[in-house]
């Protein structure tokens, strides 16, 4: 059993979770899945298995999007509604627009900074970040750049129990982490806020209508789960492609390197023969002129 299977994660369950009882379901130890996905959010997970485990880092690195609920007036400790309340004030009707929530999220589209969450899990000199913030240690997290594609307000703005909530849509790279977006758009807006709700809807070449949920799936007979599967070639769909002819697949196949290419290999690039996938190829930087396989699918 080879391929990506997409599943709609519950609430409540870890990414770990869910491979420890797909290995069960599957009744195989090769499973893996492609990045956390928090308990308390619910959505797509992308889960490799058999042989599709080898590229489980590259259907990691594809973009995702998420539906997502912002809380202005509240500000917590994980940056989501699961954390403790470190401040808090009264939102009064009508101290936002729509006009201007939605030109915040104009300004946030594109690539923008982030500093990952104290309750996150970004290694610093070697420890991951939630490991800190447990022991109470506050330390200097990296900023980075992430690429948000698509953001946008989905609901209307409004006004309960003194706060203010309004839904997004966001379509983001990889290493984006919503809860801070909630709260860059918060602070950008002249208030504080949280994440207060998340659903991932796409992840991997899966939304969220093509996924199964575990229970669904231990109802499915053994022979007909191969249905849910998609093959290598959906998670690596994001990358550069070149298609090679049978000789050239020959010599890809038996580990030898190629003349570099017009227009050049400079990335990761998938190789295809009859539109399958038989090899992620790089730049030979020992040998200028040539490529070399890093991974090869026999």
């Amino acid at each position: 059993m080879d391929g990506i299977i997409g599943i709609n994660k519950a609430r409540g369950m870890t990414s770990h979770d869910v491979v420890f009882k797909l290995r069960k379901i599957l009744k195989t130890k090769k499973v893996g899945h492609t990045g956390t996905l928090d308990p308390e959010v619910d959505g797509v997970l992308p889960i490799c298995v058999g042989k599709a485990t080898r590229i489980s880092d590259y259907v990691m690195q594809s973009g995702k999007r998420y539906v997502a609920e912002v809380t202005l007036g509240i500000k917590t400790s994980t940056e989501d509604a699961h954390g403790d309340v470190i401040e808090q004030i009264n939102i009064h009707h009508g101290d936002f627009s729509e006009q201007q929530v939605d030109e915040v999220l104009c300004d946030l589209t594109g690539s923008i900074k982030q500093i990952p969450p104290m309750y996150s899990a970004v290694k610093v000199k070697g420890r991951k970040l939630y490991e800190y913030a447990r022991e109470g240690i506050e330390v200097e997290r990296p900023e980075r750049i992430v690429e948000i594609y698509e953001l946008k307000r989905t609901s209307a703005v409004r006004f309960i129990d003194d706060k203010c909530v309004f839904n997004i849509e966001v379509a983001c790279g990889k290493g984006t982490y919503i809860r801070t977006l909630a709260t860059q758009i918060a602070d950008k807006l002249g208030t504080i806020g949280h994440m207060s709700d998340l659903t991932r809807t796409e992840s991997g070449g899966f939304k969220l209508d093509e996924c199964i949920t575990l229970d669904a799936l231990r109802e499915v007979p053994f022979e007909e789960i191969d249905s849910y599967f998609k093959p290598i070639e959906a998670g690596l769909e994001h990358m550069p492609h070149v298609a090679v002819d049978e000789p050239t697949s020959v010599k890809i196949l038996f580990g030898q390197k190629l003349r570099q290419m017009s227009p050049p290999i400079e990335d990761e690039t998938v190789m295809t023969y009859n539109d399958k996938v038989i090899a992620i190829f790089i730049p030979d930087e020992k040998h200028p002129g040539l490529i070399k396989a890093k991974k090869v699918f026999n």
